[in-house]
């Protein structure tokens, strides 16, 4: 349909609930996917990824347990109930949905750095933050930067490091498990957990960190906003602690069919439509940008993306 015979903004609005309807769907699609043993099926380098995440939480899981209950070889035990244990985590569409907003962050990461030179892990914005008068915001930084390069590490590997977890999917995490065994709670078990619970500390995790680096620098995270600048880690944890959107749907939305939830995003933190088209066009340089940005103001933006996250179109949190 040609962009004149939409009424002003209705353009856009219909994207985003195109955009909003293919989001409902992935997760139970990607579970499916997941779940396939036909190796045939993994030819989306997207699904593998979410695949070896998931598959290295079993295990990580799993050795402590056979340290827990007296087994030998840990990862003899591992390797064996591995793929079982995983199996439970494919089924939890908010362990699934987490993982695969992660593997969108390392794709668009990926991608920036190949075609643009964009180091995903020491950014412009962070090298200079790093060497900040403010020791609070050089140490904020500092710290953010070393859980980035882990990050960019255990992506190359295809892994989900435990102690990255959210608090929240860690709990969905152990659930899991002990659906897995069947909810056996021998002491031996119950000890495990509690000890994976209290070595936790989601404070340390790499999205805390960046969380936290974007607050120290208030007004001043705006320069995050810039994604050849503030690095795709900061651009998207500066993005969501803006818009009022969780980080999952913000790494998810910067994939081409969600290009007007990211616009919307990008216009609710202030940016005009222009400066709103220059970074849509980094990130997808081959795409057009969503029609009708210019009239959307920057409240309606907002209350346009709320409005899909009231109506259950959008899960929050994943």
């Amino acid at each position: 349909m040609a962009e004149t015979e939409w009424p002003e903004g209705d353009a856009l609005r219909v994207a985003l609930a195109r955009g909003d309807r293919a989001l409902g769907r992935t997760a139970p699609i990607l579970g499916h996917l997941l779940s396939a043993r036909d190796q045939s099926l993994f030819s989306d380098a997207i699904v593998a990824r979410v695949r070896g995440m998931l598959i290295h939480l079993a295990w990580q899981i799993l050795r402590i347990q056979a340290e827990a209950t007296g087994r030998k070889g840990r990862e003899q035990f591992a390797a064996e109930q591995g793929e079982s244990l995983a199996e439970h985590f494919f089924a939890n569409p908010l362990l699934v949905a987490h993982c695969h907003a992660l593997a969108m962050e390392w794709r668009l990461a990926a991608a920036l750095e190949e075609e643009g030179a964009l180091d995903p892990v020491l950014s412009p914005l962070m090298q200079t933050l790093i060497g900040h008068q403010d020791t609070q915001i050089a140490s904020a930084a500092m710290a953010a930067m070393a859980a980035q390069a882990r990050f960019a590490q255990a992506q190359r590997r295809m892994e989900m490091p435990l102690a990255e977890l959210p608090g929240d999917l860690l709990h969905e995490a152990l659930l899991a498990w002990r659906s897995f065994n069947r909810d056996e709670r021998s002491d031996a078990l119950t000890r495990a957990e509690g000890k994976l619970r209290s070595d936790f500390d989601e404070r340390a995790g790499r999205l805390s960190l960046l969380g936290r680096l974007v607050t120290t620098l208030g007004s001043g995270a705006s320069a995050a906003l810039a994604i050849d600048q503030g690095g795709v880690a900061l651009f998207l944890s500066a993005l969501a602690l803006r818009s009022g959107q969780s980080r999952d749907i913000v790494a998810l939305a910067t994939n081409e069919q969600q290009a007007a939830r990211l616009a919307l995003c990008l216009r609710a933190v202030g940016l005009k439509p222009q400066e709103v088209e220059a970074q849509l066009l980094r990130i997808h340089p081959h795409e057009l940008p969503p029609q009708g940005l210019e009239q959307i103001g920057t409240r309606e933006a907002a209350q346009l993306l709320a409005q899909a996250t009231s109506l259950g179109l959008v899960r929050d949190g994943t």
